[in-house]
């Protein structure tokens, strides 16, 4: 199997996600009162987050690869 990049915003949007996933599932089992107004804005958090840590984590490697290729041509 080839090994691919590691990609933090979309390790940051799965938990994120999932977070939301056992909130709901708890407060269906009726282990906790989970208002159905706080699933909405930590999804919406949350995904804004992990496009922002993705967004960072392209420019950071786009820069990485400039200066290899900058580099490489001198």
């Amino acid at each position: 199997m080839p090994r691919h990049e590691f990609q933090p915003g979309r390790l940051l949007a799965g938990l994120v996600l999932l977070a939301g996933g056992v909130l709901y599932l708890l407060d269906a089992a009726g282990e906790r009162d989970v208002p159905w107004y706080l699933i909405l804005p930590l999804a919406f958090g949350g995904l804004t987050l992990a496009a922002l840590v993705g967004v960072t984590t392209y420019a950071v490697r786009r820069d990485r690869e400039d200066r290899i290729r900058e580099s490489s041509e001198r």
